[in-house]
């Protein structure tokens, strides 16, 4: 009997299936991957360090990260802290570490994971967190923004970003972390390394502070990362800030459809109940809509006083001197565009007030004050506006060194009778100052022309007080939001104009006895007892009004940069809310006229800008 070989059947020879060309590729793949040295696995993270939304998102984090690092050091050096906020900034540096190594950032781990060793020091207790130890730590965070900042310039490019050599900064880390007892003033001379000018920066994308590049459902719920009771992750939803302002603005729209329905004269002649009360409920829920709408533009108004909290420390110790800020009123909430715009100002006057204001600790103590000085920043809703009071105790505004400069440079003549509001504002004129020698901190007179640069964009406006050898106070006062405001609506010659509510004081009919033509000035009207000046608003404008006689017009007492003046106008035509729009490039540059409102009727009214229209004219009397 012959014999089965072995694989045959039937004595023939068993022949194995050859796979198909396309399994051999894959199982080659997979052995390949398999046997892929490290390099590969570096490509691999190179790859994802090139997706921009990963790269985005890992922005977004890190910043809130670094934002809540440097909040919680300042509390641990104020002596404000409890054992959770040395938890905190150790576990920030903790994520910012896994972050940037997922992503294949190797300086910003490195560094990161430094700090995070020196951090676990002071947690066990074998290293004192004292001043020098803090500028290290909060050195550090100012690097890991600076890498922050390369990575977002450099996302949309194949190749990695640049970033600085942490050799240096890596050294003192790690002197410090050998240092028991912490380092005795190592760090005080970097200081001078440091550009205080970095508070000035726009906010970034996703961070703390309000972003043109992306925002979030509630910006009060991401101010303390780790301090407190947390909301659900759920709740928080990422949204881009160009949809929400899409939102607002179809919000306004939808206002002045509304307006328009409302005003509309065949509407206005039905008799029907059900139209009417149909007409109510649409203007109730329009309102609700409007109000819910910009609600979401708003922000608290904290985000921007915590970041000149280091500001105030670093020019401090820079200049020699002992400061403490005192911040009231940061949950006050306004438009995440002027908490943007506010932030220059804020920075020039704090800036002026450590340089200029506060006396040196010898010199406090010589007067009789407390060696450290006090700057105190304040928000509080009032009449519409959000009012922002800066002051210190400082040695206050030399009226007579003010007045003395401004005649020498020909801004006011020696025999001028000025009020002290009027000298104190001469340090807002380009070029000003009373510094006896420019430091980098202030004395070219920059600043402050700044300031009213950016608060007379804002359509605010600022007073001062000030008592010579007891400090200063600045006083600014912004409207809630650029988006929509009261107006009073006036005729002029057919045409009708609006006159922001914020800056009108009162109205009255004039008599012929108030009126009064004064040699030099030009028509003068009296108003409680002060004769202020008359802007003809139809000649500002060449526009025909109705009448020429100011007893057959209206006064309207604006005011404008702490100064008042009487407009004009034929007649009154009453109060309403309005949605503001840009005339565009074409008219965007019209002296007088701030933008464009569609009223009611559906007629356009143009937005009047009360300083530049009373720019020029003498100030009352």
């Amino acid at each position: 009997m012959a014999t089965k070989k072995k694989g045959t059947a039937g004595g023939l020879a068993c022949k194995t299936p050859e796979p198909p060309p396309q399994a051999n590729a894959d199982l080659q793949a997979l052995v390949n991957s398999i046997a892929a040295p490290m390099s590969q696995t570096s490509q691999m993270a190179q790859a994802l360090n090139q997706d921009p939304q990963l790269v985005e998102d890992f922005l977004v984090e890190a910043r809130e990260h670094l934002a809540n690092i440097e909040a919680r050091l300042l509390e641990i050096e104020q002596g404000a802290h409890t054992p959770e906020t040395l938890n905190s900034a150790f576990r920030s540096f903790h994520t910012l570490k896994g972050l940037a190594g997922f992503l294949e950032y190797n300086v910003i781990q490195e560094v990161a994971h430094e700090v995070e060793s020196l951090l676990d020091l002071a947690r066990n207790d074998a290293l004192q967190l004292n001043g020098p130890i803090v500028d290290v730590v909060l050195q550090s965070g100012d690097f890991l923004a600076s890498c922050l900042r390369s990575i977002e310039v450099n996302k949309l490019k194949a190749e990695p970003p640049p970033m600085e050599d942490p050799a240096a900064l890596l050294d003192r880390i790690r002197q410090a972390a050998a240092t028991p007892q912490g380092l005795e003033g190592a760090a005080d001379e970097d200081l001078e390394d440091r550009d205080t000018s970095l508070a000035m920066e726009r906010p970034k994308a996703g961070g703390l502070e309000p972003s043109r590049e992306s925002s979030t459902g509630s910006d009060a719920a991401q101010l303390e990362p780790a301090a407190g009771p947390k909301r659900s992750e759920a709740s928080l939803v990422k949204i881009e800030t160009g949809k929400l302002e899409y939102l607002v603005e179809m919000v306004g729209e939808l206002m002045i459809a509304e307006s328009m329905l409302h005003h509309n004269p065949d509407l206005g002649e039905a008799r029907s109940p059900r139209v009417q009360r149909d007409l109510s409920q649409l203007a109730r829920v329009t309102a609700e809509v409007q109000k819910t709408a910009m609600a979401m533009r708003m922000v608290p108004i904290g985000t921007l006083f915590r970041r000149m909290t280091r500001l105030v420390r670093d020019l401090a110790r820079k200049s020699g001197k002992s400061a403490e800020l005192e911040l009231h009123g940061e949950d006050v909430e306004l438009d995440r565009t002027i908490v943007e715009e506010l932030a220059d100002p804020l920075v020039h006057m704090l800036r002026n007030a450590l340089d200029h204001g506060l006396e040196s600790p010898a010199d406090r103590e010589a007067a009789g004050k407390p060696a450290a000085g006090k700057v105190r920043l304040k928000a509080a809703h009032q009449a519409g506006q959000i009012v922002i009071e800066l002051s210190d105790d400082g040695r206050g505004l030399d009226r007579g060194r003010i007045l003395a400069k401004a005649v020498q440079r020909g801004l006011v003549s020696a025999d001028a009778n000025l009020s002290d509001s009027d000298v104190y504002h001469l340090i807002f004129e380009p070029g000003f100052s009373t510094a006896e020698k420019v430091t980098d901190v202030s004395g070219r007179g920059v600043g402050m022309d700044v300031v009213r640069k950016h608060v007379s964009r804002l359509r605010g406006r600022i007073e001062i007080a000030s008592a010579l050898g007891q400090g200063t106070t600045f006083t600014l006062r912004v409207p809630l939001t650029l988006a929509i405001i009261d107006g009073l609506v006036t005729i002029v010659g057919g045409v009708r104009y609006i006159v922001p509510i914020f800056a009108v004081r009162e109205m009255f009919r004039p008599t012929p006895e108030r009126l009064f033509s004064v040699e030099g000035r030009g028509e003068m009207v009296l108003v409680r007892e002060r004769l202020l000046p008359v802007v003809r608003l139809s000649r500002r404008l060449g526009i025909e009004a109705k009448s020429e006689d100011p007893c057959e017009g209206v006064m309207i007492v604006g005011e404008s940069e702490d100064r008042q003046y009487c407009l004009l106008v034929d007649e009154l035509a009453g109060k309403q809310e309005v949605v503001i729009k840009s005339l565009g490039p074409t008219f965007g540059e019209v002296r007088g006229v701030a933008g464009g409102a569609i009223l009611g009727d559906g007629r356009v009214g143009l937005i009047l800008d009360l300083a530049t229209l009373f720019g020029g004219i003498e100030h009352a009397a």
